[in-house]
């Protein structure tokens, strides 16, 4: 009997830690739900007009995967970006054999010159409160385009953990953000007054592109205006407000 109470007790408790997730759910968790439930991973972070001819910037690559799948898919020259050592090297050793994924072990930013990481994985950030510091390399985004002859790029991904408040501004200051096809950003709700900032890079994007689509703080698409139809008509956005 003891034990037949126990399991009554233990299965009423589960039931009831999971209504209460189910009742109560974090503004992160409520904000990526939508995000899951259209399989953005799969689908609209993959799904672009690229080919073997195709320019891509990877913007915080981590372990490499994204450019893995983007090169499934396309075959396309890839760039990637990843300023922590131990990450570089491993997406190096990953794509050692591809002569066409190039990685560079500093991240771009809106000034040249080193900064200071908090090392959390995939979360490592400039604004992180916790984590080992860690000393990186940033180089000016426009430099870099410069020094390089780079002109167009297909698209650029940017998950910088904060930092993409700044690089998009200088994008933007600099006149970058038109030579870019189609920009996959995450916006980041940590860094300070980030919903007014995210508001006004947004408002200048509508200038030379119309987005694609947008879940806040979780992923968006802004694609560039190449006609007057484009300009007056985003289409059918996928958006969740």
């Amino acid at each position: 009997m003891r034990r037949l109470f126990s399991r009554l007790a233990s299965r009423a408790g589960g039931a009831c830690f999971r209504l209460a997730r189910t009742a109560y759910r974090s503004p992160q968790e409520r904000r990526v739900e939508p995000w899951i439930r259209d399989r953005g991973d799969r689908t609209l972070r993959l799904d672009y007009d690229l080919d073997e001819s195709s320019l891509v910037f990877d913007l915080g690559g981590y372990e490499g995967q994204w450019a893995s799948d983007i090169f499934g898919r396309y075959a396309c020259s890839i760039r990637i970006f990843e300023p922590v050592a131990e990450f570089a090297d491993r997406i190096a050793e990953r794509f050692r054999k591809n002569r066409r994924i190039t990685v560079h072990r500093f991240g771009l930013g809106a000034l040249s010159g080193p900064a200071v990481l908090a090392l959390a994985g995939d979360a490592s950030s400039l604004y992180g409160a916790t984590g080992e510091r860690r000393t990186i390399r940033l180089v000016k985004a426009s430099e870099f385009f410069a020094d390089n002859g780079i002109g167009a790029v297909d698209l650029i991904k940017i998950n910088i953990e904060g930092g993409e408040y700044d690089l998009l501004e200088h994008l933007l200051d600099a006149g970058i953000a038109g030579r870019l096809r189609d920009i996959q950003v995450q916006f980041h709700d940590f860094v300070p007054d980030a919903a007014r900032r995210m508001a006004k890079l947004q408002e200048r994007l509508r200038l030379t592109h119309v987005p694609t689509y947008r879940y806040p703080f979780v992923w968006e698409n802004w694609r560039l205006i190449r006609s007057a139809a484009e300009a007056t008509s985003s289409g059918a956005i996928r958006e969740n407000p």
